[in-house]
């Protein structure tokens, strides 16, 4: 291929295929790569939000209030659920093609010989955009762990952990203590270290006492109570009552939003919300294929919940919604995930299972998610299809105008079924 691909699709082609792995933890090649761009520090407030989930959301909710504020905001995120442009984000919209070839243009100019993976490569490219607007927050989501991520390149003047949980062990470590480690990696001294976990590994704490100017925790420093129409925020400084629901659902959402509202606070100074902002916001927040519903017969959900937490609280989910007909699941999910726990989770709550495959070399086989349900002893059938769009198909000819599809397993699932979804409109 041509070391100047013409258009975005070119482009990711070429970042695909300049590095032997599709994952190396480790900052020198990035920064070297930074180092010949001439890539500095930002020169406005950086947070950075690491965590095994609630990561999306917490990003989504930090840009809701800063724009919602006035505020010029940037933002980094990973994955993509259908184009790419969606990783990087100013003011809420995302880049452009255009931006993005111009930023891989020089990336791929200033590497020389440095060999830089696919989410190197798209982590540079959004801080060379970011570095060409004049912006007042900047909002980085750690992709994998945080020490050794590409977003952990610049240090944050706030870092935010979010839930803890067991994922991406291969590269993580095998227990919460040795991933909640790494994750603490983008704790830097002299920052101010937000933990929205309700119980982090004491070693987190550990290591937010000892780098970090100042550690907020929650249920410590700052609290939220819950009532039947609205909820409660509190910190030392500041108290927030009668505060509307977001449109993101599960108990540790509100985990999420009370981090983030800490964050707010912090850094209230130099860029301050006001609780009418707040209060304006909350309502909108929302992220796509987060317990996303949509209305119909048969209701579809659409959920990117991939490790055995988050499997967890969309079973949850789903068990509080009223239910007249069956729940049929469509789902694919990654190999390196621990597919047999995660299933376990929600197995009770399906009906009907619809296994599809995907055409990533990451994707689990078809037979090997069957096999891990048939191992399960679920309640109803087990199906299996070559893509997950036949799987959709199968599930939407069986299910009955009272059932419900519930889509779920990885982002490349539900971003298949999504974009089928747009195209039928």
């Amino acid at each position: 291929m041509s070391e100047t691909p013409g258009d975005l699709a070119g482009w990711l082609d070429f970042i695909s295929a300049r590095h032997s792995s599709e994952i190396d933890l480790g900052l020198d090649r990035l920064r070297q790569a930074a180092n010949q761009l001439g890539l500095s520090h930002f020169n406005c407030p950086l947070i950075t939000v690491a965590g095994t989930n609630g990561k999306g959301s917490s990003i989504t909710a930090l840009e809701s209030f800063y724009i919602g504020a006035g505020y010029r905001t940037a933002c980094y995120t990973s994955p993509h659920l259908t184009v790419f442009n969606e990783r990087i984000r100013i003011d809420g919209a995302f880049v452009t093609d255009d931006e993005l070839c111009a930023a891989f243009a020089d990336i791929n100019s200033a590497r020389g010989l440095i060999p830089l993976t696919y989410f190197e490569f798209a982590t540079l490219a959004a801080f060379v955009v970011f570095l060409r607007h004049e912006l007042d927050i900047i909002l980085l989501e750690v992709g994998l762990g945080g020490r050794l991520d590409a977003t952990n390149l610049f240090p944050a003047d706030v870092a935010l952990i979010t839930s803890i949980g067991i994922d991406h062990t291969e590269w993580l470590g095998k227990d919460r203590a040795a991933i909640g480690a790494e994750k603490a990696g983008i704790i830097h001294p002299g920052s101010i270290a937000v933990i929205s976990d309700p119980a982090p590994p004491q070693n987190v704490l550990a290591i937010a006492r000892d780098r970090a100017e100042r550690v907020y925790l929650l249920n410590q420093d700052f609290h939220y109570s819950i009532k039947r129409k609205d909820w409660c925020w509190q910190s030392n400084r500041r108290s927030l009552a009668g505060l509307p629901f977001s449109q993101l659902q599960g108990l540790p959402q509100f985990n999420n939003l009370a981090g983030v509202l800490m964050c707010l606070e912090v850094l209230h100074d130099s860029l301050p919300v006001s609780d009418e902002r707040i209060r304006y916001a909350l309502p909108s927040i929302k992220l796509p294929g987060r317990f996303q519903i949509i209305a119909g017969a048969p209701q579809v959900i659409l959920d990117v919940s991939h490790n055995p937490d988050s499997v967890a609280l969309l079973a949850d989910n789903l068990n509080k919604l009223p239910l007249s007909g069956r729940t049929h699941a469509v789902v694919a999910m990654l190999k390196d995930k621990d597919i047999r726990e995660s299933l376990s989770r929600i197995n009770s709550s399906i009906d009907c299972w619809h296994v599809g495959g995907l055409s990533v070399p990451r994707a689990e086989g078809v037979d090997g998610i069957k096999a891990v349900l048939n191992e399960l002893e679920p309640a109803g059938c087990v199906k299996s299809s070559n893509t997950v769009a036949e799987a959709w198909e199968e599930a939407c000819s069986e299910a009955r105008a009272d059932d419900r599809i519930v889509v779920f397993g990885s982002f490349h699932t539900v971003g298949v079924i999504i974009d089928i979804l747009t195209l039928s409109k």
